[in-house]
């Protein structure tokens, strides 16, 4: 498939003719391809921006991965500490753990710039807090969500010129590029979908572009 450009990293967990593996994925800066094996199955958790794991630098795993050792169906080993593999059910709780152990960290200052503050740091300060919690320039996350909002708008039958003018770019050139960067699909793809080459999940972003 295609996985789409993302600015969060995850934790994933999969199965795949009987073993069990598991691996942080870093923040993906454009579209690439993605593999995936015939009759596995997957389960992921997807982080806030802002979050991070202090002894797992984000910046060394833009656009790349870590695999963790030693997983099995019952069990994975986060900085020395055992825990269940989490599922759908117990999810929240797993994460809530990470939290409690310091395995996660939060810079609060990220979503609230995303979200429109004017913080009292200096742009250099700003940008340096913004790479070590998310392995991303500001600039960049901002360009990832836009080309996600421009390509559900396509989807769902907007005109690309209607988009454009919706979400602030130069013109239709500039809205192509982005979308083939960071989609890995031009707005015509977006609206025939090839159900043989699937994209990654893309959901409807439910903030506005970040500033």
């Amino acid at each position: 498939m295609t996985s789409i450009a993302t600015s969060h990293w995850e934790l994933v967990f999969w199965e795949h003719e009987g073993q069990v593996r598991a691996a942080v994925l870093g923040p993906e800066p454009h579209a690439c391809p993605a593999p995936v094996p015939k009759d596995a199955t997957f389960f992921g958790i997807s982080f806030a921006l802002g979050t991070s794991m202090p002894h797992v630098p984000i910046s060394r795993l833009v656009g790349g991965n870590a695999e963790i050792p030693d997983v099995t169906r019952r069990s994975v080993w986060l900085k020395g500490s055992a825990r269940h593999v989490p599922d759908y059910d117990n999810a929240e709780a797993f994460v809530r753990r990470m939290v409690r152990e310091g395995i996660v960290a939060y810079d609060p200052l990220v979503p609230a710039v995303l979200d429109g503050a004017i913080p009292d740091v200096s742009e250099r300060t700003l940008q340096r807090r913004f790479v070590a919690a998310t392995g991303l320039t500001r600039g960049t996350i901002r360009q990832i969500h836009r080309a996600r909002q421009a390509a559900v708008l396509i989807q769902e039958g907007a005109p690309a010129q209607d988009v454009v003018h919706r979400l602030g770019y130069f013109d239709q050139p500039h809205l192509a590029r982005s979308l083939t960067r960071y989609i890995g699909r031009t707005a015509t793809q977006l609206s025939a979908p090839d159900r043989a080459e699937p994209l990654s999940l893309l959901y409807k972003p439910s903030s506005s572009v970040p500033a």
